[in-house]
């Protein structure tokens, strides 16, 4: 039976995305032209979230949608057919901020893709990328703009981040071989 470890509690969570939700703003002199795209499927719940802390931050609404990256993946020939979910982004990209979301960074693999996949909606002026916990063992030159928790693992490690999962609490969870 695996070990499980809770490295960020309901507390710690809400406190690292208000944190990313204000660097955010900063950086990005007060959000004018930001979207947030959630990386399917971990990273739209922590989409959805950074958007209501960043849109109480700036005063108005910070769009925000989700991206599914399955048929962009560069590992296609090796894995049964990808699941594929919705991908919506109801608002142009193009000459936009977009910060690309997801829960947890590790090979950078999944954000490779989403970039291949975010072309298809338009040209952003910039693109930045905030995720939840950074835990290490990249394979690609990609580097988190914005990062809640940097987590280092081993690659038998799990990372799991839950969102709004009904009946339970917002937590992640380190799990152990």
């Amino acid at each position: 039976m695996p070990e499980s470890t809770v490295i960020l509690n309901a507390v710690g969570l809400q406190r690292a995305l208000t944190r990313i939700a204000h660097e955010i703003a900063e950086r990005n002199e007060g959000g004018g032209d930001v979207v947030l795209v959630g990386i399917q499927t971990g990273g739209v719940a922590v989409a959805a979230r950074l958007a209501q802390h960043l849109s109480s931050i700036v005063g108005f609404p910070v769009p925000a949608g989700s991206l599914d990256v399955g048929m962009h993946r560069d590992d296609l020939d090796q894995r049964a057919a990808p699941k594929i979910h919705p991908t919506e982004i109801p608002f142009d990209v193009t000459g936009k901020t977009v910060v690309l979301v997801d829960d947890v960074l590790f090979s950078g693999r999944t954000i490779r893709s989403a970039m291949d996949a975010l072309n298809d909606f338009g040209r952003p002026k910039r693109i930045q990328l905030a995720v939840l916990v950074d835990r290490g063992h990249r394979e690609l030159p990609i580097k988190a703009d914005f990062v809640g928790k940097n987590q280092p693992t081993s690659p038998a490690e799990k990372v799991h981040v839950r969102i709004g999962e009904a009946g339970r609490e917002d937590e992640v969870v380190l799990e152990r071989p």
